[in-house]
């Protein structure tokens, strides 16, 4: 760490190098630029660089590396664990940096590293046109997609990453690279999966599908009811195109108009089945799920970019999750499943969440690190409450359902899924060999770990 009168005109020197903002302990807006999506994350950083362009992140890189901190990057702030912001040193916040630019005649858009998901949604609708995003339409793009990358399309457009095109990037020493299949193709395999370790997106290329209808069918059933609900969603979706996907969950009612008052604050079970494709086909696939008792139901054309907003969480809520990939879900997994719900923390936020993979994603490049392609379903605990007091309950649940399923379990993990699990964990989202091949592209690109927080892959 340099002298404090060196750290001192380094920051006056940022501050007014920089098109964007400067944040640092006793500024106004200090602590609301400090403040990410997890409630539970409480760090403050020596610094907090806005960056409003390509060439202030280039800036900020040079400045924590002068300074010898520690850099942590903020997309969309949205990561479980909290990897957006670190305790004194520089996090460089990408959320001026949002613009989204659609190529219609290429099929592709542009990305900038702060954009979220609404606003790609939003951007690529007009045109028709969608690619894999996640189901929170909060969630940052560059996260979501270099750490892999699942979604309700992910089916039938693939995972997000396989629909990578290009990347633009500032590296540990402050130099912009261009990576993409033709440029820089080692470091390009390894943004397909290895998340934030290898420098700063500022821009990222995806490839567009036509998507001119969406289409959903959720029932809400008592939670008597979900044995016979989860079965026969795993039978639908065993014979459904690839267009079909969705999820069942069980969670707590909220008061929101699909919910009949009388249910509100009760456990519930939910199936929804998404159909990237007209309602008549929907509703025809959704037969089965609409003759079991249900409390009430939503079929219908819906724009994919609304759907994307259905499972919105407000941030400052305390979050928890993780996640097991399955090698099936027989009739004995479905009820091991069913029942654990019986502990599920109500009333909170959390969800206990089974959907499907297969289509797209199992017949996808097979060369990416992203070793859970083949599961053909994923558990999600994901636990979000309010209350601290729930802390200890909220996430024993969590970890009791990982514990309960693990006989089902492939043992590999989606990383954009889970908080701080160790790095046995981390191997298991990337695969052995696939770490001790992008360690050595660590080492290139980041040979002093300056991209550290985050699911951590170290140089070798």
């Amino acid at each position: 760490m340099a002298s404090l009168s060196k750290a001192g005109a380094a920051l006056t020197a940022l501050r007014e190098d920089l098109t964007g903002d400067v944040f640092a302990p006793g500024d106004a807006g200090y602590d609301e630029a400090r403040t990410v999506f997890n409630a539970m994350i409480d760090r403050r950083p020596a610094a907090i660089a806005q960056c409003a362009d390509e060439a202030d992140v280039v800036r900020s890189v040079r400045f924590a590396r002068e300074l010898d901190l520690p850099v942590a990057v903020r997309g969309g702030g949205h990561s479980v664990a909290g990897t957006a912001v670190n305790d004194d040193g520089l996090v460089i916040d990408l959320r001026r940096m949002r613009t989204v630019t659609v190529d219609p005649a290429d099929q592709a858009v542009r990305v900038a590293g702060g954009a979220t998901m609404s606003e790609l949604d939003r951007a690529t609708q007009p045109y028709g046109l969608a690619t894999t995003g996640g189901r929170a339409s909060t969630t940052g793009v560059g996260g979501f997609v270099l750490g892999g990358g699942t979604g309700w399309l992910d089916r039938c457009c693939g995972l997000a990453v396989d629909n990578l095109l290009a990347v633009e990037l500032v590296t540990a020493d402050g130099t912009l690279v261009h990576a993409s299949a033709d440029e820089n193709p080692e470091l390009f395999w390894a943004l397909h999966g290895g998340g934030g370790n290898f420098g700063v997106a500022t821009a990222i290329t995806l490839k567009l599908h036509e998507l001119p209808r969406f289409s959903i069918a959720l029932t809400v059933s008592l939670p008597e009811h979900g044995p016979e609900a989860v079965r026969t969603y795993r039978d639908v979706i065993a014979t459904a195109p690839a267009e079909a996907s969705g999820a069942v969950l069980y969670f707590t009612g909220p008061p929101d108009a699909f919910v009949p008052p009388h249910l509100v604050g009760t456990m519930l079970c939910g199936v929804l089945l998404t159909y990237a494709g007209a309602e008549e086909d929907l509703r025809k696939l959704a037969e089965p799920l609409l003759a079991l008792p249900h409390e009430t139901e939503i079929v219908g054309a819906m724009p994919y970019a609304d759907v994307q907003c259905m499972l919105d969480d407000p941030p400052g809520l305390r979050n928890y999750w993780s996640a097991e990939y399955l090698t099936g879900v027989p009739d004995d997994f479905v009820a091991a499943f069913c029942s654990l719900a019986d502990s599920l923390p109500v009333p909170t936020g959390c969800q206990h969440i089974l959907w499907p993979q297969g289509g797209a994603i199992a017949d996808g490049p097979r060369d990416y690190p992203v070793p859970y392609r083949d599961a053909p379903w994923s558990v999600h605990p994901f636990g979000i409450w309010e209350d601290p007091v729930d802390d200890e309950r909220c996430i024993a649940w969590v970890r009791g359902v990982r514990e309960a399923v693990r006989p089902w379990s492939t043992g590999d993990v989606y990383l954009n899924f889970i908080g701080d699990e160790g790095t046995e964990r981390v191997v298991a989202g990337l695969g052995a060999e696939n770490t001790r091949r992008l360690g050595r592209v660590k080492r290139e690109y980041d040979p002093d770990n300056v991209f550290r927080f985050n699911h951590n892959i170290r140089p070798v």
